[in-house]
């Protein structure tokens, strides 16, 4: 969840006289499923530590919390390793590695089996895959859903939510199904990606679902790649102030990797240039 300053909390008001909640979260660059509020902001101590630990994840995604622990002590960070923990679940991280505290999926939500080790993929929308990650802001933070194809890394469509309930990964995934397909939708086992809203709707789209063993990101490895570009080359290079900020600044970067930064696992050519053809 991302704190609200007091003028923008007001804005986002049930009975409001003008707007209507569809229009309020417009206005602010949010999803309308995901409108929550916290009674008391997260410390500034806490959020600090957050970003502290997101930037080392991204650095060393093998790091479970007893290292990430290891790693923070002599940096001055007093911290346990429940603290953590309760930060890795804010984060929605898991450690490369398998271990006894990785996310599980919802028990009730089916799971898929992996479709894709072995499988070369040859051409575009033949495989697509998605993922979340936290973006720091100066007073919360948000959540960042993004969809790429595998074959040219070309990012297909994203979304910033303010918590990490299902909804706006569906209707970010319905918007991209409403002009093009895939062959194999892959993800993790998240309970975003095992709910029903989210693989009914692959499923009524004739695509197949593939999902990464537990413990496993290396299996959704061109989305990690992803994030790990879009953190170093656009989220940590400044502080953001409000949700309308990072989104702006979200359009202009994916834009940029798109179709102006050369993709070193492209033989150096944009995505684009392999998705669109230019």
């Amino acid at each position: 969840m991302i704190y609200l300053s007091e003028d923008r909390r007001q804005l986002l008001e049930p009975n409001h006289e003008e707007l209507s909640i569809r229009q309020q979260c417009k206005l602010l660059g949010i999803n309308r499923s995901n409108v929550y509020y916290v009674k008391k902001p997260l410390d500034d101590t806490v959020l600090k530590l957050m970003r502290v630990v997101d930037e080392i994840y991204t650095e060393c995604p093998f790091f479970g919390t007893r290292q990430m622990v290891s790693y923070l002590r002599p940096m001055g960070y007093d911290v346990g390793r429940a603290q953590i923990r309760s930060i890795y679940e804010k984060l929605g991280l898991i450690a490369l590695c398998p271990g006894p505290h990785t996310s599980k999926p919802h028990p009730e939500h089916k799971i898929y089996p992996y479709l894709l080790r072995d499988v070369a993929i040859t051409a575009k929308d033949k495989v697509w895959s998605t993922d979340i990650t936290f973006v720091p802001l100066r007073k919360g933070f948000v959540y960042l859903m993004a969809v790429i194809d595998w074959f040219s890394r070309y990012v297909l469509d994203w979304e910033l939510s303010i918590s990490l309930e299902a909804d706006f990964c569906i209707e970010t995934l319905q918007r991209l199904l409403a002009h093009k397909t895939c062959e194999i939708f892959n993800t993790d086992q998240g309970s975003q990606f095992t709910s029903n809203g989210f693989t009914n709707l692959l499923m009524l789209n004739g695509i197949k679902i593939s999902m990464d063993g537990r413990g496993r990101a290396l299996d959704n490895i061109f989305v990690e790649r992803l994030w790990r570009s879009v953190k170093y080359e656009c989220i940590y290079l400044r502080e953001w102030e409000t949700v309308k900020e990072v989104k702006q600044g979200l359009i202009k970067y994916f834009d940029f990797y798109n179709h102006k930064r050369p993709h070193q696992g492209l033989g150096g050519v944009t995505p684009a240039s392999i998705y669109l053809g230019r």
